[in-house]
């Protein structure tokens, strides 16, 4: 429910309330005198879900946007609020977004000031950090909830609608300069466990599930991104919470921001690039989405706006785009390279020699095309019967392979074994 407080000048007065008349809305008109002329206040309760056509009708009829405040309230009673509820929230006649004054207000009240903001993503990422090497999920679940990255993504994404110079440029900021601090932090913070022997230096982060899982970008990550900047587009804008809907919009980005540390401090430079690209993914298709629900939900500029005031929206979508196709080229390579191995494998295990084997798991280095390592290495868990040797396995993959990918190709076979018995009585 929504309490509405505009000034009303003289001159529209009766257009603007008999807009309240026709919508039979209960008001209360109060004469206001500071300003030495004519004008009233006038108050009213409205539903959230109708606040926008109101709000628009009373625009249309003269009402400027002088002093009009919208404040929420817990409940209302007036002798038509129950008609109004009926009409606006349980008939349908309109949707479940809130107000565009309101979606910018709201927008912008989800960031922390800067210090809280900067000092909590650190956190988060240590946390991250810890949870990837530890290889424990419900550790960097806990990472992602004390993350504070969706009141920046949903800062640039209302930016982008709206036309928002200044939202869209403190939105992109602070995801940009906030998502640096969370690689530096990780960066560190798994240097510093690496160089005190808290974790084995020779430790192979690739065989981490957690970390493995965060280095490899392909369909899924764009469809975790999406589907977050989604989510979080319609807290936003239907006046529910967005507290779960932060928690994926940080699931999203920081435990790949603390991959890209844990990549730099360990290495290979591969893994970092590989975590990067997925970050650079994911961040691109939070905005896009975040930007593309609340187009579709009916946010748009204000009335008026020309190509050249419309020029910050231009630019950052032109970024966005860019930044989407240089890291979706990246991507799609690395989807080719995944396909390819996952079909030869597949082939290979086919063979009646190897029908005993059951495929667990395959694992594909990033494919960076040659730009800091011109092998491609792929790990692949099967589970074999107790005793059973394979030992050209791996030469066999590598073999089938090898002739779909470019540069040298390097396989390791990792068996686990199983024992099945039958009893008959």
């Amino acid at each position: 429910m929504r309490l509405i407080q505009a000034l009303v000048p003289d001159d529209c007065r009766d257009a603007v309330l008999a807009v309240l008349d026709d919508e039979r809305i209960d008001y209360v008109l109060t004469r206001e005198e500071s300003n030495g002329d004519n004008s009233a206040i006038v108050q009213f309760p409205l539903p959230t879900q109708a606040v926008d056509r109101v709000l628009s009708e009373l625009r249309d009829a003269g009402l400027s946007d002088d002093y009009t405040v919208i404040g929420s309230v817990e409940t209302a009673q007036t002798s038509n609020i129950e008609e109004l509820e009926d009409k606006f929230v349980k008939g349908g006649d309109e949707d479940d977004s809130i107000a565009t004054d309101e979606i910018r207000t709201k927008a912008l009240g989800m960031n922390p000031s800067p210090v809280t903001y900067y000092a909590m993503t650190v956190l988060s990422a240590i946390v991250a950090t810890a949870g990837l090497l530890l290889d424990s999920p419900a550790i960097v679940v806990g990472s992602m909830v004390i993350a504070p990255q969706v009141g920046s993504a949903m800062t640039s994404s209302v930016g982008l609608v709206l036309n928002d110079r200044h939202m869209i440029i403190d939105g992109l900021r602070s995801q940009i300069l906030g998502l640096g601090v969370a690689i530096v932090s990780a960066t560190i913070f798994g240097w510093a466990l690496k160089s005190a022997q808290f974790i084995p230096p020779s430790l192979n982060v690739v065989t981490v599930n957690q970390i493995s899982q965060r280095i490899s970008p392909g369909f899924l990550s764009v469809a975790v991104g999406l589907c977050a900047g989604a989510a979080g587009a319609l807290g936003l804008a239907t006046a529910l919470p967005v507290s779960l809907v932060g928690v994926m919009i940080a699931a999203a980005l920081i435990p790949a921001a603390a991959a890209v540390g844990i990549g730099l401090a360990w290495g290979p430079p591969v893994i970092a690039l590989g975590a990067f690209v997925l970050l650079v993914v994911n961040t691109v298709s939070i905005n896009a989405a975040g930007g593309g629900v609340l187009y579709i939900l009916g946010y748009r500029p204000v009335e008026g706006t020309t190509i050249r005031k419309a020029a910050p929206t231009l630019v950052a979508a032109v970024v966005l785009l860019a930044a989407l196709s240089g890291s979706g080229l990246v991507m799609t390579k690395q989807m080719q390279t995944e396909n390819a191995v996952n079909e030869e494998v597949q082939s290979v295990l086919e063979q009646d020699r190897y029908q005993q084997l059951e495929l667990v798991k395959i694992q594909v280095e990033f494919d960076d095309m040659g730009v800091l390592d011109n092998s491609q290495e792929i790990t692949v868990v099967v589970r074999r019967p107790t005793n059973e040797p394979y030992p050209q396995l791996s030469e066999r993959f590598a073999s089938e392979i090898a002739g779909r990918l470019d540069g040298q190709t390097i396989v390791e076979v990792e068996f686990t074994e199983s024992q099945r018995s039958t009893v008959r009585t």
